[in-house]
């Protein structure tokens, strides 16, 4: 019954988290045939699996009425914080996730508030392991009233390269002009919400500059994406929607 059980929740795209509830789960192949797994835990939390390697970006064990149980995870062998406030720095989702192998990639904000980790700033590469690099770009507000949310040149975004396979995750930000610069990509995760990140129709205009494979909207909160599908129709952009709210 157990074996029953497991292949159904395969078959339906969940994974049970250690007993900590379902989590939608996308798999993925890199250019060598070796897969990744993206598991959508909530908002800007993102826990991935590649190659025996656990990435998590932006880990948060609470916000509003969701909790995420990091101490039943494995320890992650790299994190990623796009910058400080509390919906994507959660110091002590960190420390639960850690171990002394553990990469810890912030901005200089938030490794001043941890006190541990290391650096990266608009523009910085890195290459983290034999096959997965990042590179750290911009995330920021352009809207007039709004810039003071994440003002340009503090907050990241990433770009993850595993193995060929590139992964955009935007952090929060508008539809910034940089974005222009962003080739390649076949996974982009792009925030959705006001007043601090884009609109749905900021959101398509990104996409259609990013031109990714896949787009997982996130961090939306409570707003509406249901025109974002039919907005990118014939644009070759597989829009998917999980519970990043």
């Amino acid at each position: 019954m157990k074996k029953l059980i497991t292949c159904l929740l395969t078959l339906l795209g969940l994974t049970t988290a250690y007993g900590q509830g379902n989590y939608e789960t996308d798999v993925f192949n890199t250019k060598s045939g070796k897969t990744v797994r993206f598991h959508a835990l909530m908002h800007a939390s993102i826990r991935m699996e590649y190659n025996g390697k656990e990435i998590e970006i932006d880990p948060c064990g609470k916000l509003r009425d969701r909790t995420v149980d990091y101490s039943v995870m494995p320890k992650a062998d790299f994190i990623f914080v796009t910058h400080e406030h509390g919906d994507h720095y959660d110091a002590q989702a960190i420390k639960l996730l850690s171990a002394e192998r553990t990469q810890l990639v912030m901005n200089q904000r938030c490794v001043d508030m941890y006190g541990a980790g290391k650096v990266m700033k608009n523009g910085d590469k890195m290459q983290v392991d034999d096959d997965i690099t990042v590179e750290a770009v911009p995330a920021y507000n352009t809207t007039e009233g709004h810039q003071q949310f994440h003002p340009q040149g503090r907050d990241n975004g990433y770009i993850l390269t595993i193995d060929g396979l590139r992964i955009y995750i935007a952090g929060d930000t508008e539809d910034i002009p940089e974005m222009a610069d962003i080739k390649d990509i076949d996974i982009a995760f792009l925030p959705c919400n006001q007043p601090f990140t884009m609109t749905p129709d900021q959101l398509v205009r990104a996409a259609k500059v990013i031109k990714p494979k896949v787009l997982f909207p996130y961090h939306y909160g409570q707003t509406d994406l249901s025109s974002i599908p039919s907005l990118l129709e014939g644009e070759g952009i597989d829009v998917r929607i999980r519970h990043y709210e």
